[in-house]
């Protein structure tokens, strides 16, 4: 097995633990933040259904500058703020299939060679694409999807099961 059938099953379980944490935004709460600093409900829910657009961009170019024009479809400059849960879970989707049909075509030595992300002259990541993939979009997904988590404990909005029994579900 090479490393997108190593690499699938992991992609599976957490983009579609993702997919159950955006089922359950409230529409009627997509502007609420529980902190000045922090982003609203509806950016944090669009911020998760974007991120595996930029694993697409992990496996189809070697670099991502954000000082340059973004290629073509998959990055916005705009970031995405869900408008409802059916628009943010079809953007989710759409990124998904995109990525996951990426990784199934890509080969051992894709996987190896070097990705970077930058900002100009400002480097953020510069390593293998499987690092990236995994830095740049799965653990940044997790991150996200376990904040959303918190807004929607926040707002009395069942929490669901990702890893286990939630307090809301699983027991």
């Amino acid at each position: 097995m090479g490393v997108s059938g190593e690499f699938l099953p992991e992609f599976d379980l957490e983009m579609a633990a993702a997919r159950r944490t955006l089922e359950r935004i409230p529409e009627d709460k997509l502007d609420w933040k529980p902190h000045a600093k922090s982003m609203t409900l509806g950016r944090l829910a669009g911020h998760i259904a974007e991120l595996p657009g930029m694993g697409v961009s992990v496996m189809k170019d070697d670099a991502l500058d954000f000082a340059k024009a973004p290629p073509a479809g998959e990055l916005a400059r705009k970031p995405t703020v869900a408008q409802s849960q059916k628009h943010v879970l079809e953007l989710f989707d759409k990124n998904v299939a995109a990525l996951r049909a990426g990784i199934v075509a890509a080969s051992d030595e894709h996987w190896g060679k070097n990705w970077k992300l930058s900002a100009g002259e400002k480097t953020f990541y510069n390593g293998t694409r499987m690092g990236a993939m995994r830095r740049m979009m799965m653990n940044h997904v997790i991150h996200h999807r376990a904040q959303l988590g918190v807004y929607l404990r926040l707002n009395d909005v069942a929490v669901p099961s990702v890893y286990g029994p939630s307090a809301d579900e699983g027991r």
